[in-house]
């Protein structure tokens, strides 16, 4: 028998990013969940509410990066790590690196539109004047089936 090893610190926080974006799937929503944490402390979570909010803003990183900002009281977010189920779009990306956030945990990859590494890299980039170290594919299977599951099961629904 396979002996279970502890969880990293990062897989525990995606694991709450998850939890985040399944709460994006019981709306009917594209399953995206994020989590900022200071310290060893959650301080915000999001999840994706495009739909529901009729808002192009209500991504689960901008989402989340409000609510750390006014838990903190400051716009920077320089002692923080955002983790989120999927590589952010240039909107998040940009928003990421103006919030200052020094660490981005991704879960997996967009290819079709992320802009952490897939398309773009708008958060490593030496121009800006502050890059983010990011770490990729943290419980990418995990994340991954969580979005093919949402897609698979609406490309059903459309059939019915």
């Amino acid at each position: 028998m396979e002996e279970m090893r502890p969880l990293t610190d990062d897989e525990r926080y995606m694991k709450e990013a998850l939890r985040q974006a399944k709460k994006a799937a019981a709306l009917m929503e594209v399953p995206i969940g994020c989590v900022i944490t200071a310290g060893d402390k959650v301080i915000a979570r999001g999840y994706n509410r495009r739909n529901t909010d009729k808002s192009t803003l209500s991504h689960a990183e901008l989402r989340a990066i409000k609510k750390a900002a006014k838990v903190t009281g400051d716009w920077r977010l320089e002692d923080c790590t955002i983790y989120i189920t999927l590589e952010p779009c240039q909107m998040c990306a940009g928003a990421i690196v103006q919030a200052r956030i020094p660490r981005v945990v991704i879960g997996c990859m967009n290819p079709k539109a992320g802009c952490g590494g897939s398309i773009l890299n708008l958060l490593e980039m030496r121009e800006f004047n502050h890059q983010c170290e990011v770490t990729r594919g943290v419980l990418e299977e995990e994340c991954s089936e969580m979005l093919s599951d949402f897609f698979r099961k609406l490309r059903e629904d459309k059939r019915k």
